[in-house]
């Protein structure tokens, strides 16, 4: 090989990569299940929701709300995979609204989807800073506020972003499987053992009248918000290996395995402290302002003290396994767009590894200009940061697949392209049915859901409809200015 090939190669390595698609045949399932998990944060997951709906909401009949809103997810899961073996994009939810309910709808559902993906990292920025910034401070003599642990993550992040997916994909699944083994052995444990004081508790925690138990839906909207992640084995369509075959699988996957694992733990946690005592010590937990102690508590006592040390540590990689994961999602929204045309071209530019590098430095922007003003303001990032934008990153997300699922219906009646009708009508109603019970449930809870008044509650909800109108004018005027500049 003489020196002008050598030196051609090199140029073609250094410069951003010209190809319109993502890397492919870069993930399997495995990979995808690992993004999906740590989009759900596991211990996350459990150390804050569980401990609020075994407090306010169905008390030891928590884990039925799991099973409940696994089984509306995986309702919902039939007709969003149908889909999928027709449309591979990473748009993801745009793009399957848009098959069914036209460009507009689908300018807006992709406004909400980036506004969605973009909050719930900002959320989780907010946890994830403060819980970092108090483990050093209790640790060592260093006490810096908890937005330059944030601001040091966030420049980690968008590196392993531009280093392309296998690498983000090898370190997620080191982190999940270390907070996943955690809670599985906690959870295996107490079985074997045959729960705690009370027994295992079977029929106080998954019979009916268990299930109906105080307020259950309040625990129900927590379910459903621990499940929020798992469409995202369609946003890495393009870069799987078999999208017809791969994506499927790693969704069915996903659903059942974050259904019957949040299930499990939780029923465990109920049973290490006996059905009768877990509301009361949850109660106790959250009035402390301690409510991962509720959960911490049983599997130090499982065990042994050693974990104690090592849990705070796996709460915060659990987060940051999720803020890469949500990068990752957003990030690839930008490049959808920016490919489509609805956003600037430049977002589609890709780089030697074939990664969005161009769209992940603007989700990064996007990430700090979310954070900046609660820095500035002083403000508890718990209460207002991680509170506000997580519940309304819930509520964006169950619009979205509300929408994606009266889309499927539309799309298979039209095109006739799929004549199995529990796949493309049946399952999809019945999802759409559920999910809107449980968009109800989170405008009825919303105060809940956010920790704040009413009036926090209703501007927040307010940006929801906001964002879904703009992101459909543009999606409007974009089309028309490409219809008289090619007419």
């Amino acid at each position: 090989m003489d020196s002008q090939q050598v030196s051609a190669e090199r140029a073609a390595r250094r410069e951003p990569h010209a190809a319109t698609t993502l890397k492919p045949g870069a993930l399997g399932v495995l990979s995808i299940l690992f993004f999906v998990l740590s989009a759900q944060a596991p211990l996350t997951g459990i150390a804050g929701a569980a401990p609020i709906s075994v407090a306010i909401g169905n008390g030891p009949g928590t884990p039925a709300a799991y099973v409940l809103a696994g089984g509306v997810i995986l309702l919902f899961s039939v007709g969003f995979v149908a889909m999928g073996r027709h449309v591979v994009d990473a748009g993801a939810f745009a793009v399957y609204i848009g098959k069914g309910l036209g460009r507009t709808t689908a300018g807006g559902s992709a406004g909400v989807a980036l506004f969605a993906y973009c909050v719930l990292q900002a959320a989780m920025y907010g946890l994830y800073g403060s819980i970092v910034s108090a483990f050093v401070a209790d640790h060592t003599a260093l006490d810096l506020p908890w937005w330059t642990y944030t601001l040091a993550t966030m420049a980690a992040v968008q590196a392993l972003g531009v280093a392309g997916i296998e690498t983000g994909a090898r370190i997620l699944a080191v982190l999940v499987l270390a907070e996943f083994s955690v809670l599985l052995v906690f959870g295996l444990v107490t079985l074997v053992k045959g729960g705690g004081p009370e027994g295992l508790g079977l029929a106080d925690s998954f019979s009916p009248s268990a299930a109906l138990h105080g307020a259950p839906g309040v625990s129900i909207m927590f379910a459903m918000a621990s499940m929020l992640g798992f469409e995202a084995t369609a946003i890495y369509g393009e870069e799987a290996k078999d999208p017809t075959k791969t994506v499927p699988r790693a969704t069915f996957l996903s659903v059942v395995t974050v259904t019957v694992f949040f299930a499990v733990v939780s029923w465990m946690l109920i049973s290490a402290y006996g059905a009768s005592q877990a509301e009361g010590a949850a109660g106790e937990a959250l009035a402390a302002g301690e409510s991962d102690g509720f959960v911490f508590a049983p599997i130090t006592a499982q065990l042994g003290d050693w974990i104690g040390d090592v849990l705070p540590v796996l709460l915060a990689t659990s987060l940051f396994a999720g803020i890469l994961t949500f990068h990752n999602s957003a990030n690839r929204y930008l490049f959808s767009l920016g490919r489509d045309g609805q956003l600037p071209t430049a977002l589609a530019r890709l780089n030697a590894r074939r990664a969005p590098a161009t769209a992940g430095c603007v989700q990064t922007a996007l990430a700090l200009a979310l954070i900046v003003p609660f820095a500035v303001a002083g403000v508890d990032p718990v209460r207002t940061l991680f509170s506000w934008f997580s519940g309304l990153a819930v509520l964006a997300m169950m619009l979205l697949y509300l929408l994606t699922s009266v889309s499927v219906v539309v799309f298979f009646r039209r095109s006739r392209v799929d004549d199995r009708r529990w796949h493309t009508l049946i399952a999809p109603v019945l999802g759409a049915l559920g999910i809107a019970g449980a968009v109800w449930l989170i405008l009825a809870n919303f105060t809940t859901l956010i920790g704040g008044g009413l009036g926090t509650a209703l501007w927040l909800g307010l940006t929801v409809p906001v964002v879904m109108a703009l992101g459909a004018a543009n999606a409007h005027l974009r089309h028309r200015r490409t219809v008289r500049r090619d007419g």
